[in-house]
C-alpha cells in the first residue's frame, strides 16, 4: 500500500519540487503508527542549502494537502537532501560529482577507484591510476563517492578538465571525418 502510495504521489511531489528548481531523487512513504511518514529527497547541481529545503517543504506541503484524498489522514513529511553515500544511478549524480573520487563496481571485472571528469547522458570520463577511461553506465553494478579528508590532487583537476575540453572538440570532429 505505501509503495503504491508513493507512486501517485511521486508526479505531483516531482511538479513542486521542479517548480523551486530542483529534482526528486527519491520519494518514500512508510506507515508510521496512525501516521504516513512522507520522505522526500531532493537534489541540485549546486546541491541543496537548508533554505532551501525548507521552500521546498513549504512547497510539498501544500500540494499534499491540496490532494488529501490520495494521502487519507495525518502524515510527517521529512525533506532533505541525499547523503554522500547515495549509489550514482543517472547521469545526473555522475554529473554532480565531478572531479570526485568514486568507488565504482563493474558489472564484469574488480571494483576500482577514479576520479570523475566529464559526464554525458550514456558514460562518464574517469580518471583511473593515472589513464583516462569512459565508463558506460549500462556497465556499472555500483557506484558510490568516497569520503575524501583532504583537496583533490591539482595534477587530477588539470588533466580531467583538460580532457572535458578535449571532449568538446571531439565531439565537433567525427572519427569518420578523421580518416579522410
Amino acid at each position: 500500500m505505501p509503495g503504491e502510495l508513493a507512486g501517485r504521489l511521486e508526479p505531483i511531489v516531482a511538479d513542486a519540487v521542479g517548480t523551486a528548481g530542483f529534482d526528486l531523487d527519491a520519494l518514500d512513504v512508510q506507515q508510521a503508527g496512525r501516521r504516513k511518514l512522507v520522505k522526500v529527497v531532493v537534489d541540485g547541481d549546486d546541491g541543496v542549502g537548508l533554505d532551501e529545503v525548507a521552500k521546498i517543504s513549504r512547497a510539498v506541503s501544500a500540494v499534499l494537502d491540496a490532494n488529501e484524498e490520495l494521502i487519507k489522514g495525518a502524515y510527517t513529511l521529512e525533506v532533505t537532501s541525499p547523503g554522500v553515500d547515495r549509489p550514482l544511478r543517472r547521469p545526473r549524480h555522475w554529473r554532480r560529482a565531478r572531479f570526485r573520487l568514486v568507488r565504482i563496481t563493474p558489472t564484469e571485472g574488480a571494483p576500482f577507484a577514479g576520479r570523475v571528469g566529464h559526464a554525458g547522458e550514456e558514460s562518464a570520463r574517469v580518471l583511473v591510476a593515472g589513464s583516462i577511461r569512459d565508463v558506460a553506465y549500462r556497465d556499472v553494478a555500483k557506484a558510490v563517492i568516497e569520503i575524501e579528508f583532504k583537496q583533490p590532487p591539482t595534477d587530477e583537476l588539470k588533466l580531467l578538465e583538460e580532457d572535458s575540453c578535449g571532449m568538446i572538440d571531439a565531439a565537433r570532429t567525427s572519427p569518420k571525418e578523421e580518416s579522410k
